[in-house]
């Protein structure tokens, strides 16, 4: 079947389906299960109230199970066993976690990922505050925004060709396609450069990817707080004496602090999950090996299921903390 037709057939049964479910879910709570007639009519319309957004509730929660809670007790499951020659599993305990731990690429992995948590949450919220705060103080700042915003619509990959070119190096007596390279040269550089190859700056030119696309994120988000302050604040702090510079890190930015924490801890969770950049762009080679990449090479590459599960589990270990206290944070903001 043609793809669009199949989309448009997957949308169409999705919503006839989802209004028979409602429709015939309550149709048999009202009159089966709980009916509003008899001696006990009061009792069963309390009970059919009480029960009703359980049936609401209940895709939502089959779906959590079956696409969410499943996978991680077979992760963790499978983090534990190894593969025997032939086919099934070998209960092995600890030991895939224990392997891990003494591989380098997971330790390199792992200091990378540190590096990724310092930069890119910082720089990225730094920026989107900055240009959310500038953009608000231009006439075109609507525009300027649209383009800010724009690379948050092209995906990981996408993004990854695109500054591949950027970083693409080519041999002396060629002409630089690559921007970086092109300048590189323009300014007295002797030789073109692999950047994607030089240890430990190579990582921060593929973070420079994701700084690049979260930054749209955070404006928007910050941009929103910004206009939420109160005008009051800002004109007693402007009759006091207050310039521009006090008036933004000492009037509005600890009025926006909670949002600031939530895109920050957002994109943190971004950072620990990140797989496309370094894939496309490097594949983890010349010491640019991140969890998720790892993680995927000993899952299908390797076909190391056990050690692979291992390293998904650290990756939800170090997610999980941050999740809970941005839900722990939203319900403060709701009460």
């Amino acid at each position: 079947m043609n793809p669009a037709l199949l989309g448009l057939v997957t949308i169409v049964l999705g919503v006839v389906g989802c209004v028979g479910y409602f429709y015939l879910s309550n149709l048999v709570l009202d009159t089966v299960i709980f009916p509003a007639r008899g001696p006990h009519a009061g009792r069963n319309i309390n009970w059919a109230n009480m029960v009703r957004p359980w049936l609401f509730l209940l895709p939502a929660i089959v779906a959590l199970g079956l696409y969410l809670a499943y996978p991680v007790v077979e992760t963790l499951r499978l983090s534990l066993t190894e593969r025997v020659p032939g086919g099934g599993y070998t209960w092995v305990g600890l030991a895939n976690y224990e392997q891990m731990l003494k591989e380098p690429k997971f330790w390199e992995a792992m200091r990378n990922n540190i590096m990724w948590l310092i930069v890119v949450p910082a720089l990225s919220t730094a920026f989107g505050l900055l240009t959310a705060q500038l953009t608000d103080r231009i006439r075109w700042g609507n525009l300027a925004k649209s383009l800010i915003f724009m690379p948050m619509a092209i995906s990981f990959v996408g993004a990854a060709v695109i500054w591949k070119l950027v970083y693409d190096t080519r041999p002396v007596e060629q002409d630089q396609i690559g921007m970086l390279n092109a300048l590189y040269i323009f300014f007295g550089g002797t030789e073109p450069q692999t950047w994607l190859t030089i240890p430990i700056w190579n990582n921060f030119f593929l973070m420079a990817v994701l700084i690049w696309i979260q930054t749209g994120f955070a404006m928007v988000i910050l941009s929103a707080a910004l206009r939420g302050i109160p005008e009051e604040t800002i004109e007693a702090a402007i009759v006091d004496g207050a310039g521009p510079l006090q008036i933004f890190f000492k009037i509005k930015v600890p009025q926006i602090r909670t949002t600031i924490l939530v895109v920050w801890t957002t994109i943190t969770i971004t950072v620990l999950k990140v797989f496309d950049i370094v894939f496309a762009m490097t594949n983890g080679q010349w010491e640019t090996q991140v969890l998720a990449n790892y993680m995927f090479d000993k899952l299908f590459r390797a076909n190391d299921w056990g050690l692979g599960s291992a390293a998904a589990m650290v990756i939800m270990l170090l997610v999980t903390p941050i999740l809970i206290w941005n839900v722990r944070n939203a319900r403060k903001e709701m009460r």
